[in-house]
């Protein structure tokens, strides 16, 4: 019975013109290539698997700044609720160092509606599913067709000397083109490559945001600082418009002379310019949150009798911790990106090296084609298939290969500098910030020391001008002196904030958080 079972497949196998009549031996062919198939596949996903990658060995370049800041006194006693020093700014969410509530809402509105930072996000996008494409050349991509024809022959055309029209041909089947086995890495560099660049992007959007929040911060203290010197110039022309109106009524009576009553014009014109000149500037500032925020921000921004909030108690965090410098620029995005935008060159160094070396690429297809509907999914009567290895060996394109491996070469050594770099011009910027925190309280102290001891002054040069001791010029340079005292002491005021609002920035404060690319 064994022998009687396997006689009519030797047959098959034997004899050519048998396999057409004996359904049996074609199940026993169509087994044989699915065998030799699948051998094949699985021979192509071992050296795919097994294939080498000539990326260079990445090195982080050491930091080209030492790992203390110059000034030793920079790091600030921690009170209470105010950040430990284990925390960095990158920890500290804009909502804790900001506790001003209008300007929370100000940023979350910049956050939402500007422009820059949409472009930023859809750059990230982008970026994404660049690395996508990429990642996608690593598999083959097998696309599925189906179709059917028919042709005919006109009557003069044809050898019997009738028209003649064929049956329908019709096919279905799958096949893969030119798929690279990645034998020496070349698209698994690429693939790196895009996806360095890719999170290189997402550190940039990151950059973006902190940026964002520093200058939607700094735009709201502007605008509160022009206010206050609006309000400043204000008081001091009534001040100075009821002075001038009792010289001038003295003037009247010719109790003073025309000097005092031109003097005191002088003054009280000049303080009339100081408010249109801050309400210009006021104006402005309101327009830049416009930008910044959208048009919606003019609720949270306009003037109004029940806003207690003001220059001087606005909520900010004054005591953020310094930290290492190591532990504080390698968190900043923008030292980040630049650190993948290395690695991205050094990836394509790998893809350089790879191209000098031969390409092997598999095309092949499986289907079936048949007249008939009903048995056009009948291996024995209706399979095709095909099978294409190719393999491409660089030989008069090798002076090319190798300087784009020299110019990628050369361009990782420009990453790594543009890196070191990049380090550098932190390291002064949160150096510089900090040493001006250290300086700005100290001097807005003595800047409203200086306030008090112009505004006794003041006093004492009006009692001895009521008392006739001295003439009026006193009193105008006394005017003049606590005007501009005033002025310096809120915009040192602004300027300390500012020192605050960049400091947060530079340390990496309000970083944007960020996950893993799939």
């Amino acid at each position: 019975m064994t022998n009687n079972s396997h006689g009519p497949a030797r047959s098959v196998m034997n004899t050519p013109a048998r396999p057409t009549t004996n359904h049996e031996g074609h199940v026993t062919i169509c087994r044989g290539f699915h065998r030799t198939w699948i051998t094949a596949a699985v021979a192509g996903l071992l050296l795919f698997t097994a294939g080498c990658s000539f990326i260079p060995e990445y090195k982080q370049p050491e930091m080209p700044v030492t790992d203390a800041w110059p000034d030793e006194n920079v790091q600030p006693a921690a009170g209470a609720g105010q950040p430990t020093a284990a925390q960095t700014a990158a920890d500290i969410a804009y909502q804790d160092y900001f506790t001003s509530r209008t300007l929370q809402q100000i940023i979350a509105m910049a956050l939402e509606n500007n422009r820059d930072m949409r472009v930023a996000l859809l750059n990230i996008e982008q970026a994404k599913a660049a690395y996508r494409i990429k990642k996608s050349d690593e598999l083959p991509v097998a696309a599925g067709s189906a179709g059917m024809s028919r042709s005919g022959i006109a009557e003069d055309n044809s050898q019997t000397g009738k028209a003649m029209t064929g049956d329908w041909m019709m096919t279905a089947g799958v096949g893969v083109t030119a798929y690279e086995l990645d034998l020496f890495g070349r698209v698994r560099s690429l693939s790196q490559n895009a996806l360095e660049t890719f999170l290189a992007t997402r550190e940039a959007a990151s950059s973006t945001r902190i940026a964002l929040v520093a200058q939607t911060a700094d735009a709201y203290v502007n605008l509160l600082a022009q206010r206050k010197l609006q309000h400043l110039a204000q008081e001091t022309y009534t001040a100075q418009k009821v002075t001038y109106d009792v010289i001038k009524s003295q003037y009247d009576a010719g109790s003073t002379d025309q000097l005092a009553l031109a003097q005191a014009a002088t003054s009280t014109e000049s303080a009339k310019a100081s408010i249109y000149r801050y309400k210009r500037l006021a104006a402005q500032a309101e327009n830049a949150l416009v930008y910044l925020a959208g048009s919606g921000v003019y609720d949270l921004i306009k003037p109004c009798e029940t806003s207690l909030e003001t220059i001087d108690n606005i909520g900010v965090l004054t005591q953020l911790p310094a930290g290492l410098p190591s532990r504080i620029l390698l968190s900043r995005p923008d030292i980040q990106a630049a650190e993948h935008q290395l690695k991205a060159a050094n990836a394509s160094i790998g893809a350089a090296r790879a191209a000098l070396y031969p390409t092997i690429s598999l095309t092949g297809s499986l289907g079936f084609a048949s007249q008939g509907l009903s048995y056009l999914f009948d291996p024995s009567r209706s399979l095709s298939w095909t099978f294409s290895p190719n393999i491409s060996i660089p030989i008069f394109s090798r002076g090319a290969l190798n300087a784009s491996l020299d110019s990628a070469t050369v361009g990782e050594k420009i990453a790594a500098a543009q890196y070191e770099g990049a380090i550098q011009t932190a390291f002064r910027e949160v150096a510089d910030q900090l040493v001006a925190r250290r300086h700005y309280k100290d001097e807005l102290d003595a800047q409203n020391a200086l306030v008090s001891a112009t505004r006794q002054a003041y006093d004492l040069s009006k009692a001895r001008y009521d008392n006739g001791i001295d003439d009026f010029l006193a009193v105008l340079d006394s005017q003049r002196s606590l005007f501009s005292a005033e002025q310096d002491a809120i915009s040192l005021k602004q300027a300390y904030l500012s020192n605050l609002i960049n400091l947060y920035k530079v340390m990496g404060g309000g970083k944007m958080e960020t996950s893993n690319a799939n």
